[in-house]
């Protein structure tokens, strides 16, 4: 194994204060959600008032010191966390029984509240999970060079724990408690909770530890132990059902197992006590890893459950012989592999990946034993980490957390414990593509480890590269957050990636491609962002978002003259017209559409106005720039050989066109030199113009001199606005780049200097104390907003929190934004001061 396989990005820890502090709860949990929010606990001491509130902190990975912490409320220690399948609502349960049920308020990242929740009264919760809603999609490590996203990640038959009408599945959740009871809890559509509560087994016993996972015909299996490594674990289906409005469980034993220290003579009783059990994954119910301690030592063993033959003895084969498939057949399971002595184990992590490996698939891992996922975290006391094979158990990765170097020779692997105690990991979480680890210490401290796509080996650039651009695939079709991976690009990998990204999504179908168009548009703005030669092109990904939004807003405000309407709607006849009159007068391209389809109230179109006003300026604003194409890249330089870009201004001039004959005062404003300059008819035929130039991808042509001498006269005929670009944002992934460690403090913003080309912006940003603006709205804000705002936790485009609009149509474009910006981020509330 290599030892540089690991590294630390960032610290994140308490300020010091001398009347309250926080402390870390026993036990301590966290939880990493696929959006990038990362959940754990502490308890706040107060000394005056010698009591504990046990807290929940939310923190996003790019904002970490932005942390919202809230009083629980649960009156015991916190024992679970718990994110569903979409990120967006996290379950805590207690050592009472409670379990509280948190989403966000105003969908916003640092703003949460407890909604709804259960209880089973002074019974603590040992294991929880949401149940399961069908969606699984397996990925093939083995397909990563295919061609189809339907090769690579194929979607897996898997039946929801329960479903409602029409089988959509049914929200809600499942929970064992240290008595031996599980309890699983309803969502109805209404807002309702159904819970109901059965015991594991009818000779009742106490549960140690627990862990849930589902399997694919839609049923639930329970591992639990009561602690001893001499008593079994045990393990039991659970079938939930909905009867007469009430919900209804159902359980059945399955068969048990002994670990297998507990059976070796040589180890017989060095391992008492039974300290983590956990599935491999939450759909994996056939493969469990357990871990039996001493207070000095750990040792680890992988489990699978087989289906095994049942021998029959020849007496009864002779009387009922057994032909073909027909053998008895029994579940048994049978170990997979262990580890010798460790150190003590302290926290575990599971990789999130659903990489398939079946039991046979050992050598096949083996040979991709560089990809991330496959590995799982082990904690342990004298505060290093490894990773190991989740099947094989083998060493893949080690960490150690002193600062002085040690050599990972395999004897020093197994060292002596210092005198004193050391600061080790009590929680830990791998993120959903296993490029990344989170750890919540003794004290309280988080600490974020990147871990290599290579495993530390030396691997060519091209398989680095393509290790990443799986995984990029991957989140592109999950629409999960891809922060982790940003982690591992380094400036000169960003070209590479984007242009292969590019050719991958060009390769599938065009119903596929539809679908992901903003996703892949805002992926390549996040890893433009990371190098000085691409951070230009940010803008450009940004504006596209934003063009593509209001494209398909206002075409979706036209309405069909008739009710018996043809095929085609008036949006889809606009783009077909437009791309088949290749006319540079707009008049004549006006004259072949419907006129009457484009009517709406005088209202609704002066509410448009900003939106406009911005489509205007931009036109303007690129033709302006089309003699200056040649000097250093600028903001807005690829617009101008995006054909499908400039098509889609194309179309929305006309449709303003049309508007400002209806209201005049919702067209654009422009300054011009002269009363009688048509700024609208010069703007689309010199856009016109450019557009024909490169409307086919595969042949573009360079703009002739004519339209570039037209166009350096453009800022003779009119006033060249200014564009307001997205702020540099303030995120901590451009500071990691550079591989060293980053000390941050949770509740204040690092006083780092931002990315080091932010200096080629200096042109585009406001400075602080200028006007600032609503970046979606297009409203101008003041220099000291009095309105509360919102910001992305990806792009930094900043809105406020409230709508000033009640016209349906900015009703209407704004639900575009309202749970994610345009860009796929969560947003965070600003405060209100924000410069």
């Amino acid at each position: 194994f290599a030892s540089g396989a690991m590294d630390l990005a960032y610290v994140c820890e308490w300020e010091k204060r001398p009347k309250s502090n926080h402390c870390p709860s026993i036990p301590l949990v966290c939880a990493w959600s696929c959006r990038n929010l990362i959940a754990f606990t502490t308890d706040l001491k107060n000394e005056e008032e010698k009591d504990l509130t046990h807290m929940v902190h939310i923190i996003d990975t790019e904002h970490p010191w932005d942390v919202y912490s809230v009083n629980s409320g649960h009156t015991e220690v916190i024992t679970c966390l718990e994110w569903d399948q979409s990120g967006s609502r996290l379950l805590s349960a207690d050592a009472d029984g409670h379990i509280k049920c948190w989403s966000m308020t105003d969908h916003l990242a640092n703003s949460w509240e407890n909604t709804v929740g259960s209880m089973v009264e002074g019974d603590p919760v040992v294991a929880l999970s949401w149940l399961h809603n069908g969606v699984k999609l397996a990925l093939h490590v083995e397909k990563s060079g295919a061609s189809n996203f339907g090769e690579k990640f194929s979607r897996v038959k898997f039946s929801p724990s329960l479903t409602l009408f029409g089988g959509k599945p049914m929200e809600g959740w499942i929970a064992v408690t240290i008595s031996g009871l599980v309890t699983v809890s309803l969502l109805k559509p209404n807002g309702q909770v159904l819970t109901s509560t059965e015991s594991l087994c009818r000779l009742r016993c106490r549960v140690a530890l627990a862990d849930v996972a589902f399997t694919g015909g839609g049923n639930i299996v329970v591992a639990t132990s009561d602690g001893s490594s001499t008593s079994p674990v045990q393990f039991y289906k659970v079938c939930v059902s909905v009867v007469n409005e009430k919900c209804k469980i159902d359980t059945e034993i399955l068969p048990s197992l002994f670990m297998r220290c507990t059976t070796d003579p040589a180890r017989k009783d060095k391992y008492p006590a039974v300290t983590h059990l956990k599935f491999l994954a939450r759909d994996m119910s056939e493969q469990v890893l357990l871990c039996a301690s001493n207070q000095n030592s750990s040792i680890v063993e992988c489990w699978s459950l087989r289906k095994e033959g049942l021998p029959v003895n020849n007496i009864f084969q002779q009387i009922s012989p057994v032909v073909g498939d027909k053998q008895p057949m029994i579940l048994k399971w049978r170990i997979l592999s262990a580890t010798n002595d460790l150190d003590r184990v302290s926290a575990v992590a599971l990789p999130k990946l659903p990489i398939s490996l079946t039991n046979t698939d050992l050598k096949v891992a083996n040979d991709t034993k560089f990809f991330p996922g496959l590995g799982l975290a082990l904690a342990f006391h004298d505060g290093s980490v490894h990773i190991v094979h989740r099947l094989s158990l083998q060493m893949m990765a080690v960490f150690y957390a002193s600062s002085s170097q040690r050599s990972v020779d395999e004897q020093t692997i197994k060292r002596q414990r210092t005198a004193g105690p050391l600061v080790h990991f009590k929680a830990m979480q791998l993120s959903w593509t296993s490029l990344a680890l989170a750890g919540v210490d003794s004290h309280g401290k988080l600490s974020m480890l990147r871990i290599s796509p290579s495993m530390g080996h030396v691997l060519d650039m091209n398989t680095s590269l393509r290790h990443l651009l799986f995984l990029l695939e991957y989140c592109m079709v999950t629409g999960y957050d891809w922060w982790d991976i940003l982690l591992h690009v380094q400036p000169n990998m960003v070209q590479n990636l984007v242009e292969k990204l590019h050719e991958e999504y060009m390769r599938q179908n065009a119903a596929l491609q539809q679908v992901l168009s903003t996703r892949i548009v805002a992926m390549k703005a996040s890893l433009c962002k990371l190098s000085s030669s691409t951070i230009a092109r940010v803008c450009d990904y940004h504006a596209k978002l934003f063009l593509i939004a209001i494209s398909c807003t206002l075409k979706s405000l036209l309405r069909p003259h008739f009710l018996n309407t043809p095929d085609k709607s008036p949006g889809d006849r606009l783009t077909e017209i437009c791309s088949k009159i290749t006319d540079i007068d707009i008049d004549k391209v006006m004259i072949n559409l419907k006129t009457e389809e484009f009517v709406l109230e005088m209202t609704t179109l002066q509410s448009l106005q900003q939106l406009i006003q911005w489509v205007g300026d931009f036109v303007l604003y690129l033709l302006a720039s089309l003699p200056n194409q040649g000097s250093p890249v600028r903001p807005g330089h690829s617009f101008l050989r995006d054909g499908a870009s400039l098509g889609m201004f194309r179309e929305l001039m006309v449709v303003i066109r049309i508007w400002g004959l209806l209201k005049p005062s919702c067209l654009p404003v422009y300054t011009a030199t002269s009363d009688t300059q048509d700024s609208m008819s010069l703007l689309f035929r010199l856009l016109t113009k450019l557009w024909l130039c490169c409307r086919e991808e595969n042949h573009i042509t360079e703009p002739d001199d004519t339209l570039i001498d037209e166009c350096c006269l453009l800022p003779s005929q009119l006033l060249i606005p200014n564009i307001d670009w997205l702020p540099i944002n303030d995120g901590i992934i451009s500071k990691l780049q550079n591989k060293q460690l980053v000390r941050l403090q949770f509740g204040k913003a690092p006083g780092l200097v931002g990315h080091t080309v932010s200096s080629q912006f200096d042109a585009f940003v406001r400075a602080p104390g200028q006007p600032k603006i609503d970046h979606l709205r297009r409203l101008h804000l003041g220099a000291y907003p009095t309105e509360e705002c919102k910001s992305c936790t990806r792009c930094g485009c900043v809105t406020m929190l409230k709508s000033p609009n009640k016209v349906t149509a900015v009703k209407q474009w704004e639900q575009r934004w309202i749970k994610n910006c345009l860009c796929g981020g969560l947003w965070r509330r600003m405060p209100l001061s924000y410069s």
